[in-house]
């Protein structure tokens, strides 16, 4: 599809729009997830791919840990449940992070770095779940869903090894986290999930270019976007409830402009990551 350029909130905003007209898939909501990137460079790697060297092999290390250290933590039974809890809180996972909100995911592409361009990216998930290997196809079918959630997946796959072992071609999934707090419920957050460690969402969107769609955000198009959420109260305040959304969005809103750096704005889904980490998540 190629990266578009868009020159005003207006322009980007019927963007989207006509996306979500010629698209339709029958589902009564659009079947659009979109990500956003504070600066261009960002990439859609995962958490568990930036580990470098053969990061691979410490996937079952870093879950089986994760789980013994964070026991008196239960956010359901299922390996999945422990994974979108431990991305939740930073844990390097093969998982990304989506949102079905587009202002949401401008949020993060706008609240840091106002001179770098931003990007909106919008995946089909209705188009990229007929792409998957016939047992979750027949079961989201089933149940009529557009999303799995943690408990369908665990049906057909209670492990990784498992998920990878149901097609030798690599698949992307996409599922609902459970309601872990309010961050997932104030962000309408989903979670994309790779058959293969070493296969990235980025390799997948190479292969599918007719599933995706990318707008380019130049700094003055960012600065009216974040005027217009800030307006609409779509702030570090409501989508990282606490004391630390509350106090990255009053050091945004205090200082002159937008932020300077990535951790000035709330940039990240959780927050509290360094830039480094920030590349492979919502905010960047």
């Amino acid at each position: 599809m190629g990266m578009v350029e868009v020159s005003s909130w207006r322009e980007l905003d019927d963007a989207i729009a006509g996306v979500d007209r010629r698209h339709g898939s029958g589902h009564a909501h659009s079947t659009l997830v979109f990500r956003g990137l504070a600066k261009s460079s960002y990439s859609h790697v995962s958490g568990l791919a930036r580990l470098q060297g053969d990061y691979a092999v410490l996937e079952p290390h870093l879950i089986r840990n994760f789980r013994k250290y964070a026991h008196r933590q239960t956010p359901g039974p299922t390996v999945w449940d422990w994974l979108a809890l431990g991305q939740h809180h930073g844990l390097p996972t093969r998982l990304l992070d989506w949102t079905f909100s587009p202002l949401v995911a401008l949020h993060f592409a706008t609240a840091s770095w106002p001179a770098d361009d931003g990007v909106l990216l919008a995946v089909d998930c209705a188009a990229a779940h007929r792409l998957l290997p016939e047992p979750l196809r027949v079961m989201l079918d089933r149940e009529g869903a557009l999303l799995f959630t943690t408990e369908m997946l665990a049906r057909e796959a209670k492990d990784l090894a498992s998920f990878d072992a149901l097609d030798d071609e690599p698949f992307l999934a996409f599922f609902e986290p459970p309601s872990l707090d309010e961050r997932v419920v104030n962000q309408s957050s989903v979670l994309s999930v790779i058959s293969c460690p070493e296969f990235q969402v980025e390799q997948w969107l190479g292969k599918h270019q007719d599933l995706w769609w990318a707008w380019s955000i130049p700094p003055e198009v960012k600065a009216e976007i974040r005027e217009r959420l800030d307006q609409a109260n779509i702030t570090e305040r409501v989508l990282l409830p606490g004391l630390d959304g509350l106090a990255a969005w009053l050091r945004r809103y205090y200082t002159p402009g937008l932020a300077g750096r990535a951790e000035d704005g709330g940039a990240s889904m959780s927050g509290m990551e360094t830039d480094r980490q920030q590349e492979g998540r919502m905010g960047g």
